[in-house]
Formats: C-alpha cells, structure tokens, sequence
C-alpha cells in the first residue's frame, strides 16, 4: 500500500496537522500496540529551522512566545531542522499534570514538552516511516538531553487494560495505544487509541464544560 502523505506546510508554513487518538472504551490487545501515558496538557508541533524554533496548537496557532524552556531546550538539539510532536504539561512536585496552572499562564516557565514522535530530522519527512522507527529516533536524539524543557514520553509494551488500569491508579489522564508498522496520518485516526481515566481532573473538567 502507498501511504499518502499531506504536505508539510498545512494551514500556517511549518505546521503540520497532528494525528488524533480516537477514543474508545477498553485498550487493545495484543503484542502490535504499545502504550503511552496520556498527560493532561497542551498537544503541541515544535518546529526548529535553524536558529528558529516555533511552537504551534493542535489548531495552527502559534505560541512561540509562551513557553521558554520548551523553545530553548528544542533550539539546543542537534538537528538544524525538525518536527516533534507532543504534550505541553505543567507538573506538580510529585510529576502530574496540573492543568490549571498551565492554563492559568503563571507558570510558562515551567512549562515543558513530553515529545512523543519525530515528524522530520535534517529536513527529511520521517511521517512515512513505521511508529517504533521514529519514536525509536526521537529516543536517540533526546538520550543526553539534560535540559527541562523536553522530555521523551516513553512507552509501555504489554497488557492494556493492565496498565490503563495501572495510569488510573496513579492519577494520570489515561493512556494512548499505538499500533507498530503505523506511519504518522494527521488527522483522526484508529491505529491511536485514547482511553480516559473516568476520575481524572481533564475528564471531569471535560464533562462540566469548563
């Protein structure tokens, strides 16, 4: 099968449209899928050409100026040009996620990025490569990275209901199941499954309407 891949410069030039879990009821099975934590933050596409580094919302907006550590932590890595996809999060002491400090904007400087994919390396589109290839990438590349500003989200291979059940348990928002062999399709999609912890702070802000 051909994969089609969209262009990288989509909406506003340099940002490329995420690819969006679909959600469903229970995690899947199998040795196919691994699973990542989902945390409650910000989904935002970090793009660095050079000396610049951009960071834009799932929608497209740009929001370069707001967050310091994620932008010079992302202009300090190696690459001249890349794309990393992830979660921008503001945590309390004990590691979780504390959305209303992020979005209060009184801690922007605190703020950091849970990267989990590799969109482009060098200038070279890696969409089109398997899910373990360009997660495999992004692990190298931020193996030495001692600045706060980016984190690699790791990920979990097993059981899925075990540990969706595990991520509820400690307070976390739930989990996203990715299917190896994948490449990277903006847009929605069912080979990212997200499941909710039905306790957790974002679900509950969700269901309220706030």
């Amino acid at each position: 099968m051909k994969w089609r891949i969209p262009s990288l410069q989509r909406h506003r030039p340099g940002f490329i449209e995420p690819c969006i879990p679909t959600r469903v009821d229970k995690p899947p099975v199998g040795p196919d899928w691994i699973h990542e934590i989902k945390h409650d933050g910000y989904r935002l596409i970090v793009r660095k050409k050079d000396d610049r580094v951009r960071l834009f919302t799932r929608r497209g907006y740009d929001w370069t100026d707001r967050f310091p550590l994620i932008r010079e932590a992302v202009a300090a890595l190696r690459p001249a040009v890349l794309v990393l996809d992830g979660e921008a999060v503001c945590c309390d002491p004990d590691g979780t996620a504390n959305f209303e400090n992020l979005h209060s904007q009184a801690h922007n400087d605190q703020v950091f990025l849970y990267a989990f994919d590799l969109l482009e390396f060098g200038g070279i589109d890696l969409r089109v490569e398997p899910l373990e290839a360009r997660r495999g990438r992004l692990q190298h590349l931020l193996r030495k990275v001692t600045a706060p500003g980016v984190q690699f989200n790791e990920h979990i291979a097993g059981d899925g209901q075990t540990i969706f059940e595990h991520a509820c348990k400690l307070g976390f928002e739930g989990i996203v199941s990715k299917h190896r062999g994948h490449p990277y399709r903006s847009g929605p999609s069912k080979s990212w499954l997200k499941v909710k912890n039905p306790k957790a702070p974002g679900v509950l802000r969700f269901e309220d309407g706030t």
